[in-house]
């Protein structure tokens, strides 16, 4: 029985009980959900355009990771370098060989996902701990590389990333680029979710559960933890392009370890191993930077007598304080309990 439908609504059949949208309900808030996104930049200005775009751009990579780590339970503490091969991928292709967009996204994601896949080879021999430290290397190899390979990727002095183009229409503005990013974090999210639902997915959750139990079952763990991380690491370039298309300039800052312990941090408040945990924990931790932002003037000019250079550290001890009481309050996550929320009042909108 399926405790995610409302009472009457049966599965007659395999393809009904695998479908998305099931009631009146899901149709609806789907219609309203597109209707919200096809018109928010009738009045949304450029500046929250350019939070809703970066919001979009991270959810693709969040949820990347929540697949890697989430699903099948192989921590990656360099996600940011992932996200930077993305990036540099498709700077590099549609600036210096001047080819399409769509060929550097393709293209972005390939290279990434088998950089990931190098990196992913010591999944087979070691995990935890000693994983995390492994991804952690590919940070800082992955830098180093594109801070001293100058000829290619124009080492600390960046490289300028031409806009994106699709058939003629180039998405310069603020926009434009909204209907992309979201049409790519669209197909994203609904990838993950049907792949989470797929002998694949259920074959992640299992190696995540218990290795040894699941290799017992019959499960290739090399082949589904290289599969992990190549669709991780896949998902990450395709961020890190649209990352670059956005910005227009790409160099080294814009991939720091920070990011990539962010990055953790958004599936651990958003929930792990569920397909809304990723955009809840984004959702959360880049409003969370805005409000950061906000204070941070009013405290500088405030009676508290703060010490110089205090405000530029509020956003650090206020995500590293956030992820400590989730850990300890809330370890599942927003996702369940927004789990808990939906059965309370009787809702049926979202499906864990």
């Amino acid at each position: 029985m399926n405790v995610d439908l409302p009472a009457g609504t049966r599965n007659y059949s395999y393809a009904k009980d695998m479908a998305i949208f099931r009631t009146r309900a899901h149709w609806a808030l789907l219609l309203s959900l597109l209707v919200f996104v096809f018109t928010a930049p009738l009045y949304w200005g450029n500046y929250w355009l350019g939070v809703a775009n970066l919001i979009g751009i991270t959810i693709v990579a969040a949820t990347g990771l929540n697949i890697l780590t989430g699903y099948c339970g192989q921590l990656s503490i360099g996600h940011a370098g992932f996200i930077a091969v993305g990036a540099y991928t498709s700077a590099v292709l549609t600036n210096r060989f001047e080819w399409p967009f769509l060929v550097g996204l393709i293209a972005a994601g390939l290279v990434a996902g088998l950089i990931g896949l190098v990196f992913g080879i010591p999944s087979m021999r070691v995990k935890g701990f000693y994983l995390a430290i492994s991804t952690i290397a590919a940070q800082f190899i992955i830098i180093w590389v594109i801070n001293h390979w100058t000829g290619v990727t124009g080492g600390f002095t960046g490289i300028r990333v031409p806009p994106a183009s699709i058939g003629g229409i180039t998405f310069v503005s603020q926009a434009s680029q909204f209907y992309l990013i979201m049409a790519i974090t669209a197909l994203t999210v609904f990838f993950a979710k049907n792949l989470a639902r797929t002998r694949v997915g259920r074959a992640f959750v299992a190696i995540r559960d218990n290795d040894l139990a699941a290799e017992v079952m019959g499960i290739n763990l090399f082949r589904y933890k290289f599969m992990a991380f190549f669709v991780g690491c896949f998902l990450a370039g395709i961020a890190g392009s649209l990352l670059a298309h956005w910005t227009g300039f790409m160099n080294a800052e814009n991939f720091t370890f920070m990011d990539s312990i962010l990055y953790i941090g958004m599936i651990i408040i958003g929930g792990s191993g569920t397909a809304v945990g990723p955009i809840f924990g984004v959702i959360s931790i880049r409003m969370l930077q805005q409000g950061v932002m906000f204070i941070s003037p009013m405290l500088e000019g405030s009676f508290l007598d703060l010490p110089a250079g205090f405000t530029t550290g509020i956003g650090p001890m206020v995500f590293g304080l956030v992820i400590v009481l989730f850990l300890i309050l809330e370890p599942r996550g927003l996702a369940h309990r927004w789990a808990l929320f939906r059965t309370s009042y009787r809702l049926w909108p979202f499906s864990y």
